[in-house]
Formats: C-alpha cells, sequence, structure tokens
C-alpha cells in the first residue's frame, strides 16, 4: 500500500542547528563507529517542535528539539516525548529507539534528544486512502491493536511514576478545555455549555489510569514500508498518566463525523475498506484484554469537545491575524459544527 515518505528540506534559516555541535554531542554515544561528519536536514511539516534528519556513517538519526524564542513552561515537552518512549522500549508499541537526551541549552540553544531513524510511510489522513481493502482494514486493525497494547504497558513498572496525575483525569481535563474554550471563544455556542455541564455529570467516577498517548490516530504514526502495520509511534509531546480510553474514544471520533472533515460518517464503510467502529473496539479490546466498555460513546462525547475547544483557538488566532496556517480560519471555523456532533451524541446517550 502506498502513502508517502517523510520529507526532507533544507534546514530552515530559523531553526538552523550547529553542525559540529551535533557532531560533538553524538560522539560519546556512537563512540569508535562514528566519523564525526553529520549532514544535517529538516522533516517538512507541521511539528511543533522542529525535527532533523541526521546521515551518519553510524546510521541514520533524528534530532527534535524545542524552537527557539519564548516558550509557555509547559510546551514542547521533548524530555516528556523522550521518557515516555524509552520507557515503552522494551514493550509491544513500536517505537524508534531512545539514543540521548539532552537537556543543557548551551549545546544547541534548546534541549533536544535523538533517536534512531525508522524507515516508514506517512498516511497523512485520519483514514487509510491507499491499497487496497484488505491492506487498510489490517492496518487500522494493527492501530487498534498497538493502542490496546500500549494501555496494558504497567506504567509504574515502566518508570513513569510521577510523569502525570491520574487521579480525576477526565474532570481536570473537561475544566481545562472548557477554560479554553471560554479564553477563545469568538461567538457563543450553546452546545458547547451544554456539553461542559453533561460530561461532567456522565463522565465515569472511576480513576482508571494508562499511559495515555493524548493524538493517538493514524496521521502519527509511521507505517511499515511493505507493510500495512505500524512501525513507530510518534508525536508524543501530549502523553500523561489517564484514563485510557480517551485515547480510544478519540481514536473512533472518525465515526462520528463526515467526510469533510475527515471521517467516516455517512460513507459505505465496506465499500471503502473501513473496519466498523465495533470492529476497531474489539481488537482494542482483544490486545488490551479488557472488556468492551459499556459507556464508551461518553468518551467520544468528551473527545468531540475537545476537539471543538482546540478548534476555537484555531478559529481566534485567525479572526486575531495571529495563526500560522492560511486555512486555520476555515478549519477553525468548524469548531460549532463540531460542538453539535458532540451535544447530538450526548443526547443519544441519555
Amino acid at each position: 500500500m502506498d502513502g508517502t515518505q517523510p520529507e526532507l528540506v533544507e534546514v530552515l534559516p530559523q531553526h538552523r542547528i550547529d553542525a559540529a555541535a551535533v557532531a560533538r554531542a553524538l560522539q560519546p554515544h556512537l563512540a569508535a563507529a562514528f566519523d564525526g561528519r553529520v549532514v544535517i536536514r529538516q522533516f517538512q511539516g507541521g511539528q511543533s517542535n522542529p525535527t532533523y534528519h541526521l546521515a551518519t556513517n553510524a546510521g541514520d538519526w533524528v534530532l527534535r528539539k524545542k524552537p527557539p524564542g519564548k516558550l509557555l513552561p509547559s510546551a514542547h515537552a521533548v524530555e516528556r516525548e523522550y521518557r515516555v518512549m524509552k520507557a515503552l522500549a522494551e514493550s509491544a508499541v513500536p517505537v524508534p529507539q531512545m539514543l540521548f537526551l539532552c537537556e543543557d541549552a548551551a549545546v544547541l540553544g534548546t534541549p533536544f534528544f535523538v533517536m534512531r531513524h525508522v524507515p516508514g510511510r506517512l498516511m497523512g489522513a485520519r483514514l487509510p486512502q491507499h491499497g487496497t481493502a484488505a491492506e487498510r482494514i489490517a492496518l487500522q486493525l494493527d492501530l487498534a491493536r498497538v493502542l490496546g497494547e500500549l494501555h496494558r504497558v504497567d506504567w509504574r513498572a515502566a518508570g513513569l511514576e510521577g510523569f502525570g496525575r491520574p487521579e480525576a483525569y477526565l474532570q481536570r481535563q473537561v475544566a481545562r478545555w472548557g477554560a479554553q474554550w471560554d479564553a477563545s471563544k469568538a461567538v457563543e455556542s450553546p452546545a458547547m455549555e451544554r456539553l461542559r455541564a453533561w460530561l461532567l455529570e456522565h463522565l465515569p467516577a472511576d480513576d482508571e489510569a494508562g499511559i495515555v498517548h493524548g493524538d493517538y490516530r493514524l496521521g502519527n504514526v509511521l507505517v511499515d514500508p511493505l507493510q500495512p502495520r505500524l512501525a513507530a509511534v510518534l508525536d508524543w509531546e501530549l502523553a500523561t498518566i489517564g484514563h485510557p480510553l480517551a485515547d480510544l474514544g478519540y481514536l473512533c471520533l472518525v465515526y462520528h463525523q463526515p467526510p469533510q472533515q475527515g471521517g467516516c460518517l455517512g460513507l459505505d464503510l465496506q465499500a471503502q475498506g473501513i473496519v466498523p467502529q465495533q470492529r476497531l473496539v474489539e481488537a482494542y479490546c482483544a490486545a488490551a484484554r479488557r472488556p468492551v466498555p459499556a459507556k464508551l460513546d461518553v468518551f467520544i462525547v468528551f473527545s468531540l469537545f475537545r476537539l471543538a475547544a482546540i478548534l476555537a483557538g484555531v478559529y481566534r488566532r485567525a479572526l486575531d491575524g495571529n495563526a500560522a496556517d492560511a486555512r486555520a480560519l476555515e478549519r477553525g471555523g468548524a469548531y460549532a459544527q463540531v460542538a453539535e456532533q458532540g451535544w447530538a451524541l450526548a443526547q443519544r446517550c441519555g
């Protein structure tokens, strides 16, 4: 099946780094195998953290660093990305091999880490667009399987104690995204206000805890170059310890949104080679070794609420002239529709 190779470009002027400093940082970790030469290019795309390809005689590596300039204290958390991927090294979750983390900003201007380069393809969309129907189905089922494997990991045994606060995770998330909505709303949305109140009444009271990726979807993984399976899960900067079904609800959003929003609502799933939601959930549960959740729709409603709050922020920045993407006004403007989708699902839940 097809897909695109991650595109490499010349390093952008605002993201230039000192090749000699990179070579010095690599030397102790590659030792005698490294001849001291490194060719640096940058991965093209919308990463919030500049990401570079390092070609050396001792293999290909990837360097990911915080961007320059003034940053919010909790943003661009490359240290957290490194920690969680290193913790998963011996698990069934495919992640790149971590080489080292450097928290000394004097080396390259901001903290960074280096990991082994994983060959693979990017799918881009939230649903597979290429290959045979059988290949698309196999890829979706593997996406669900890997998420289940992630949630089976004993996060304490993996060394992630203190990585997040599992207590009242969902309630704190509703408060966080509700506050973002309050700060960014350009137009009142009764659906958002109803959703916030509904969620606080219907979220499960239990504090089930696991490693939560935070943005688990097809667009944040590398697919094996030859097979319809995951080669690596990437983009862990939102990872924490929280309720695992928040990730599953987010993965299921595609079934509740129309094609123009990247979903498959209203499509002939069999004709499109799309796994039905129930089968996807069953594949996840088989890997996670848990029963099919009775109230998954609550987590899908939460994911729609969170997405609407994110899009409202995008829309506000576009109105204020601070958007990084020229399409931000159109994309962010969908927040009201997403909120209505969430409220419609909430009403069906009772």
